[in-house]
């Protein structure tokens, strides 16, 4: 049975441990708004092959820098289980009489709020550049898209994070992985553009269809019908989330 005080509780750890770690606040929107700045209003009057003609590179590049944020953000956030090994917490809240399924769901709800926040933070500066406001309605779906996308990664980051024990060889993993699964994504260029070759394994990204549901709700524009995107998205949250918790059980108990 779930222990939702051991989830708060998890869930209130990792929100304070960001919030005091004022270099780990600003470093994590730091590159984000530089990408934005520097390709969105250096490129933003340049005709980028496959783009529609009523919208900016600036206006497109938007919701690929929110996927970058949420894909770092959230792959990265297994780090804090090595970190927990490494230290011994892990250990002390493993021998806990409380349910391993409550760890995972106080881990990922506290690593999800933070990637989120991080998340609106970026998308309310894109509007000082000249973003448009979307209605209510493409907000809302822009922010489902945004947890989705934060689920999928978080459980990618807890499934290497359980079947790794070196905090230096995450990191170098994590980034082998991470960067082509971005840069196929199409966040920074339409997929379209890619060679056929590339642009099939780009259909097995699944930050390809996080971005493009994010392209739909904030720009109505997308290569993929939108409930396409968030079925997919969905699908993949729950295989990497669940696969995330089998191994993260499995490895600490044996």
């Amino acid at each position: 049975m779930i222990s939702w005080t051991a989830v708060y509780v998890l869930w209130l750890r990792e929100i304070k441990r960001f919030s005091r770690a004022r270099s780990r606040v600003l470093g994590s929107l730091a590159m984000p708004i530089f990408f934005m700045v520097s390709l969105g209003l250096g490129l933003n009057q340049v005709a980028l092959p496959g783009l529609e003609r009523n919208i900016g590179y600036l206006s497109f590049l938007v919701p690929g820098i929110i996927g970058m944020s949420l894909l770092f953000s959230s792959a990265f956030a297994g780090l804090s289980v090595l970190w927990d090994k490494e230290f011994g917490f892990l250990k002390e809240i493993m021998v806990a009489p409380v349910n391993r399924l409550s760890i995972v769901i106080g881990r990922v709800t506290g690593g999800t709020s933070i990637v989120i926040f991080q998340a609106i933070i970026i998308l309310l500066f894109s509007f000082f550049l000249g973003f448009k406001f979307p209605g209510l309605f493409f907000l809302g779906l822009a922010f489902i898209f945004m947890i989705l996308i934060s689920l999928t990664f978080l459980g990618l980051g807890l499934i290497f994070a359980s079947l790794m024990k070196d905090m230096q060889g995450f990191s170098l993993v994590m980034n082998f992985v991470i960067f082509p699964l971005f840069l196929l994504s199409g966040a920074l260029y339409p997929i379209r553009n890619l060679p056929t070759s590339i642009r099939f394994l780009a259909y097995f990204d699944p930050l390809t269809y996080g971005v493009d549901g994010l392209r739909w709700s904030l720009l109505q524009m997308s290569s993929f019908p939108w409930i396409l995107d968030l079925s997919f998205m969905v699908l993949f949250s729950l295989i990497m989330l669940g696969l995330g918790a089998f191994l993260f059980e499995r490895q600490e108990s044996t």
